[in-house]
């Protein structure tokens, strides 16, 4: 134990020896050298400042750790005001953190720029960024005061105050069908890690579920573009990330690195979608991976090889967007499970459609062209450049949430669903029901649709009293 007071009474002494043990004190230090304790001075602080605010403990610290964890991401940030507020230099700091960097038609020069400013509904988008730092940062460039996590807490503070959380949601938020968050109460992108998971809990006497359905993108993607050994490693329950690395390091699979296969994870989850070597070394880059770039077209180059039939969807996909400028028919994938209907668009397994409004060929600066089609945002219309691979990720991601969508029904009559985040379902379930409860849910999650009865679904589901403790 430290060398705290308190920890020197005799009735400490007492009670750790008759719980049969044995007090060894610390050797005496400096708290100014320890930055724990500077850490923890600095959390008590303004705990004291704001724990009159709130009507529980748990609601004070909650607020009071995401405070802090924002004030630390700031101080990290080696950042100048030059690069915040040059461009250049901000797009170059997001794109070393995987971020797209969000781009529009200059109203004054007709010329692509950076869409950075207050007004830009993409880049504010970012306040609400997977990656904490991606948030400080954007909201260091906007000047604003409180970043996306905080303003939630205090959010889901003041729910909490009221009763029961309501989990809004709109109805094909995406281009591909995907739900969205609403009324600024957005579950689809709270970090992985974020302690508002830790505070959102079952009611008493219930469980909470939490099902994810594993890397269905990339399973849906070998299904349908019939990359079949791809497709039998998934059914049989290989370890994909493995094999891949295996291909790219050219060693046994038993051989293979922690390292190595976090390498063949990333190039299976990111490569489908015709990604290039540049984007694939920056996303190395923001788990902390650092691969020269030649590597990484050696990577990349590697994958191609290892699954020709994805390329050759992406061109098929390619092809697509030409009939639907032409409004002319065809039909692509598996068993031609994906049919084009001239301008109408990307016809579904569920009647529904992939559309591409007024689609489109323009010529680039350089003179070359490029295929683009409209999109809305606010009261702008906004051209948004398409390609093959564009187009399969959009048909994968359609597809998965057809399948989450029909898995959801189907775990919704027996288990009230509270949520969806992407390819997950969350559902509360009664305390004595829950072991049956997850072997009842994994089941729903891997049945598969009618039309695809050999794409390879699976899941990874755990439970807890809170969202985040499954």
């Amino acid at each position: 134990m430290d060398n705290a007071s308190i920890h020197k009474s005799e009735v400490v002494k007492e009670l750790i020896k008759r719980a049969g043990c044995t007090l060894i004190y610390l050797l005496v230090y400096s708290p100014d050298l320890n930055s724990i304790e500077h850490c923890w001075a600095n959390f008590k602080n303004y705990l004291r400042k704001i724990i009159k605010n709130y009507e529980n403990f748990r609601d004070a610290i909650t607020a009071a750790m995401v405070k802090l964890k924002k004030e630390a991401l700031m101080s990290k940030m080696v950042l100048a005001k030059d690069d915040l507020m040059s461009n250049p230099k901000l797009a170059v700091v997001l794109e070393s953190y995987g971020v797209n960097v969000p781009m529009k038609i200059s109203a004054a020069t007709g010329k692509e720029t950076y869409a950075f400013a207050k007004s830009d509904e993409e880049f504010k988008a970012l306040l609400e960024h997977d990656n904490p730092a991606v948030q400080a940062i954007v909201a260091a460039r906007l000047g604003v005061k409180s970043t996306l996590e905080e303003t939630r807490t205090q959010r889901f503070i003041d729910i909490a105050a009221r009763g029961s959380m309501p989990v809004p949601l709109r109805y094909y938020a995406a281009h591909t069908g995907r739900w969205g968050g609403d009324e600024k109460i957005n579950l689809q992108n709270l970090p992985r890690n974020s302690a508002i998971k830790y505070a959102i809990y079952a009611p008493r006497g219930y469980r909470m579920i939490d099902s994810d359905s594993s890397q269905i993108e990339a399973r849906t993607l070998a299904w349908l573009s019939e990359q079949n050994d791809l497709v039998d490693a998934f059914d049989r329950g290989e370890d994909v990330y493995k094999k891949m690395a295996a291909a790219i390091y050219n060693k046994a699979e038993d051989d293979i690195t922690k390292d190595e296969r976090f390498v063949g994870k990333t190039t299976i989850l990111g490569a489908g979608y015709g990604m290039g070597a540049a984007k694939f070394q920056a996303q190395l880059k923001t788990f902390g991976v650092q691969v020269d770039e030649d590597e990484c077209k050696r990577i990349i180059q590697v994958y191609r090889q290892t699954y020709p039939k994805i390329p050759e969807f992406w061109k098929a996909a390619g092809k697509a967007l030409d009939c639907i400028k032409d409004n002319t028919l065809s039909a692509i994938g598996r068993d031609g499970i994906l049919v084009i209907e001239g301008s109408k668009g990307i016809k579904l397994p569920n009647g529904m459609y992939l559309k591409y409004p007024n689609l489109r060929k323009v010529i680039k600066e350089d003179g070359n062209t490029e295929m683009v089609y409209d999109t809305k945002k606010g009261r702008a219309v906004i051209p948004n450049r398409i390609y093959g691979g564009k187009v399969t990720e959009n048909v994968c991601q359609a597809l998965a949430r057809i399948v989450i969508g029909k898995q959801m029904l189907l775990i919704a009559k027996k288990y009230k669903v509270v949520m969806t985040v992407h390819d997950a379902i969350a559902c509360i379930v009664p305390e004595e029901e829950v072991e049956n409860a997850q072997e009842f849910v994994e089941m729903c999650m891997k049945i598969r649709p009618e039309w695809g009865m050999d794409l390879p679904l699976n899941c990874e589901a755990g439970n807890g009293m809170s969202y985040g403790a499954c």
